[in-house]
């Protein structure tokens, strides 16, 4: 299939994927929290772990969801707690393609998180406006982007060798039509480049494609979404491999 066709279907795709997954009961949000566009946050677990400086058990080896997220806007309706029962039936899946990479024993207090802090904005979306809906939907437009496959596909592989961000930003574009947003820790004393850490890929308020960064739009330059990320700088970067101790 050729990028524009594949791309085509794939616009198709994540707009079924939000409206076929959730109807539980929504609640609506302060319109005091503006924000223009949603944020799919991949991050690859071998850097989260670099990240906090914790040998995580065997984390994954496939990048996995660290939140779907309005920009400008947090926290956005306080009377709103996370309610685990209703996304009980999600459960499989949410253990599987958002897991919480650093404590595996307890999702549920990172899911807790990401819903209050970023789930009960993104609310103010009909697609988005439940608990079971923001968490469905999110996995399904994980499922829909296939990051794990596309980069596959792209030959980017974790590898001991080193990519340059411009090529993997590049490559990704080709594939979904929009710019991404490639996240890194910056190299520390004794490195030689910065480790990428994170993928995003961003939405209108109407759920398509866009491109994180518009003409126009405020600099992104230092703007980190983790407490170790920055936006990757151009140049070299490392995408770690697993621990072979770990498979």
């Amino acid at each position: 299939m050729k990028p524009a066709a594949a791309r085509g279907l794939l616009l198709s795709s994540l707009c079924l994927a939000l409206c076929c997954r959730g109807g539980a009961r929504g609640s609506p949000t302060s319109d005091n929290h503006e924000w223009k566009k949603l944020i799919m946050v991949h991050h690859w677990p071998v850097t989260v772990c670099k990240e906090v400086e914790k040998d995580c058990r065997d984390p994954p080896d496939y990048w996995t969801i660290h939140g779907l997220w309005p920009d400008r806007a947090e926290e956005c309706n306080g009377s709103w707690p996370f309610n685990f029962e209703e996304i009980k039936d999600l459960l499989p899946e949410m253990k599987m393609y958002w897991p919480d990479v650093i404590h595996p024993l307890n999702h549920s207090h990172f899911w807790k998180h990401e819903w209050e802090k970023h789930g009960t904005c993104a609310a103010q979306l009909d697609a988005l406006n439940s608990q079971k809906k923001y968490f469905g939907g999110s996995l399904g437009l994980y499922e829909k982007l296939e990051l794990n496959s596309i980069l596959q596909k792209l030959g980017i592989k974790p590898s001991i060798n080193y990519y340059q961000i411009s090529d993997i930003k590049d490559a990704l574009a080709s594939m979904y039509g929009v710019v991404p947003k490639v996240q890194c820790l910056p190299p520390k004393q004794g490195e030689e480049v910065q480790t990428i850490g994170q993928i995003e890929l961003c939405f209108t308020k109407d759920l398509r494609l866009r491109n994180c960064t518009e003409p126009g739009e405020l600099g992104e330059s230092g703007r980190a979404w983790g407490p170790g990320l920055e936006v990757c700088e151009d140049g070299p970067a490392f995408y770690p491999p697993p621990p072979q101790s770990a498979r």
